[in-house]
């Protein structure tokens, strides 16, 4: 899943013209002047009512599951709309669960037909879509409908490379006109509470892509009454309605008929000397959620996120920037507070489950392929070179406290996959290897290409794009053709990415699932642009490596095959690879909580308890 790089964030998941303005309209009569629903009795004011404020980087674009290509859209829709699956809340390492499914699938011996029954009795949210402005109850078909929809381009669709070629006729069905009334073979609702999928060949890592965003069940009425505004009135089953969404701000309430399934911190993975105090005990044995309001602020600027997290009265969660570092930690190995905050809030850390890179695109002649064989070899050099001017090491120190994880390549080392003996040369600065790899290809600053640079308008952005560019004047590339170009929002460049409109791609990708299948995909061929392959990178030893792993359960031999196409990937030198930054997540103390930004993603805050005690004992809630 999409997230910004904070890292060199160049050219991870609305539309221009008149969209924009529909969405913006309909934004202002959802937000009112107040920006609450006044409508509804979660608005009004009340001393004990249970609210939690959550921060991230940045803002969805849109909230529709089709849509939901970056890590900020996942977080809000697994709230709003329900999953079959999620993962269990506290369970590390992290392992599925059902979540609208009563169980995990039935699998058919040969691996092709999944066969999932849902939970009766859950509706979806009252809503005008409806008769009578009910909400229905969620059934087979909406899953069969909501899939369909990534096979129809009027949706706009951006999580068919989930799917594609997988799930048997529904290329076909596509291929036919997308229409609803007509049948995809592979994907039915055999009854009211039962879905068959049936897969064109196996398919391991099928059940992880159904506790993801793109997989969440919407109903047709709400998406045919809204059209495009659905975009930004999600109609879902969710733990949390939404009251109000804008580009600085979602806003829910607790979704008043959501089902009450109590919690059973054991069977969610709770690991008492870890995890204690949180004060998760808390909650075991009561129904989630136990929120009556939950707003997530979108803060792009570290500093801005925490200053409003340390006022008190604002956000409650935020995680450390760069320049808070020495006045906040004792320590940096380990990660400890000083005594004043660890008062104050609780922390946790971690590695991430993901990383930072930049890959570049393909599609662009002068860096990528070339009618030219002999300008595309050229290119490789060039691509080679530019890694090799790169400074890990001072990125790492400059903005990421010196305690992130460089390693070599994209399986990174959160998932079993990760090889840590592998060898470093291509994450090793070398300017001088840099400068021989240039010459050898015969490039000049006169002949060397002007690299369009893009990124989302944040001074820790610039601040990127500088030091990358001086990193380049080392090794002989001008500063006047590295050209910065700036993206308003993080959803304005992956439109970019997705569009293919930049030759240089630098970002997060946070994993959707513990497999390195989720980073490997980012290469393969079949998926490029507007997929997740926005390096556009065609190779076909490495499609065919893909193509045979994707059919295989873990095995000695599948982290063998993931493993050479790592190394395919480092040999074509297509990306700059790759960190893993550690997290330093910080709540205060009476939120009882286990954030969680990665896998778990969203679905942790449904589990959002607050203490509602008197404030000034929060500095001792264990």
């Amino acid at each position: 899943m999409q997230a910004p790089a904070q890292q060199c964030t160049v050219a991870i998941r609305g539309r221009p013209g008149r969209s924009f303005v529909v969405i913006a309209l309909a934004v202002a009569c959802l937000v009112g002047c107040d920006g609450r629903d006044s409508s509804t009795p979660e608005a009004t004011t009340a001393s004990d009512i249970k609210v939690f404020r959550y921060s991230m980087g940045g803002a969805p674009t849109s909230l529709d599951p089709v849509q939901t290509r970056s890590v900020y859209a996942n977080f809000v829709v697994v709230n709003a709309f329900d999953t079959l699956y999620s993962y269990k809340y506290l369970a590390r390492p992290y392992r599925l669960k059902p979540n609208l499914a009563t169980e995990l699938p039935e699998i058919s011996e040969d691996k092709l037909t999944y066969t999932i029954r849902l939970k009766p009795g859950v509706h979806f949210i009252d809503d005008p879509a409806f008769p009578d402005g009910i909400g229905r109850e969620v059934t087979a078909a909406d899953f069969v409908y909501s899939i369909k929809r990534h096979f129809d381009p009027a949706m706009r669709p951006q999580g068919a490379w989930l799917w594609q070629g997988r799930i048997a006729g529904l290329n076909e069905w596509k291929a036919a006109g997308s229409d609803y009334a007509e049948a995809a073979e592979g994907l039915q609702a055999l009854d009211r509470y039962t879905v068959q999928i049936r897969l064109t060949r196996p398919y391991p890592q099928l059940v992880y892509t159904l506790a993801m965003g793109y997989s969440a069940l919407v109903p047709r009425e709400a998406v045919e009454s809204y059209g495009r505004e659905f975009a930004i009135r999600p109609v879902g089953s969710g733990p949390f309605k939404i009251l109000s969404f804008n580009t600085a701000k979602v806003v829910f309430a607790r979704n008043p008929r959501f089902r009450s399934e109590p919690v059973d911190i054991w069977y969610e993975g709770y690991d008492p000397p870890t995890q204690s105090f949180t004060g998760v005990e808390r909650i075991d044995g009561r129904a989630p959620p136990f929120l009556d309001r939950l707003e997530i602020d979108f803060i792009p600027e570290g500093s801005a996120r925490w200053s409003s997290f340390t006022k008190g009265d604002e956000i409650q969660y935020a995680g450390l920037p760069d320049e808070q570092v020495d006045l906040v930690l004792e320590s940096k190995d380990p990660v400890t507070l000083k005594d004043e905050y660890a008062r104050k809030y609780h922390m946790r850390t971690g590695l991430e489950a993901g990383f930072v890179f930049t890959s570049f695109n393909m599609m662009f002649e002068e860096f990528g392929y070339n009618p030219d064989s002999r300008r595309e070899r050229r290119n490789r050099l060039l691509r080679c070179a530019v890694r090799k001017g790169f400074d890990w090491s001072q990125r790492n120190e400059s903005f990421y406290m010196g305690i992130a994880r460089v390693f070599p390549g994209v399986i990174p080392p959160a998932v079993p996959e990760f090889n840590a003996d592998m060898s470093d040369d291509s994450i090793r600065y070398d300017p001088e290897g840099a400068r021989q790899l240039l010459a050898e290809g015969g490039w000049t600053p006169e002949n060397l290409p002007v690299l369009i640079y893009g990124t989302v308008s944040s001074v820790k952005s610039r601040l990127f794009y500088e030091q990358f560019r001086a990193w380049m004047k080392i090794i002989g590339y001008p500063p006047e053709k590295i050209v910065l170009k700036r993206y308003a929002t993080f959803g304005d460049i992956t439109r970019a990415w997705s569009r293919s409109e930049l030759p240089f791609n630098g970002k997060g990708w946070l994993l959707d699932f513990p497999d390195a299948e989720n980073t490997l995909q980012l290469f393969y061929g079949p998926n490029g642009s507007p997929g997740s392959n926005d390096a556009n990178y065609s190779n076909p030893e490495y499609d065919a490596l893909y193509e045979r792993a994707s059919v295989m359960l873990p095995s000695p031999e599948r982290t063998a095959i993931y493993r050479r196409m790592n190394q395919i990937l480092i040999d074509d030198c297509i990306t700059i690879s790759g960190m893993s930054r550690v997290q330093i997540m910080l709540w205060h103390k009476n939120i009882i909580a286990m954030p969680d930004s990665s896998i778990v993603g969203g679905f942790f805050l449904r589990y959002v308890d607050v203490d509602t005690g008197d404030p000034g004992q929060a500095e001792t809630l264990e």
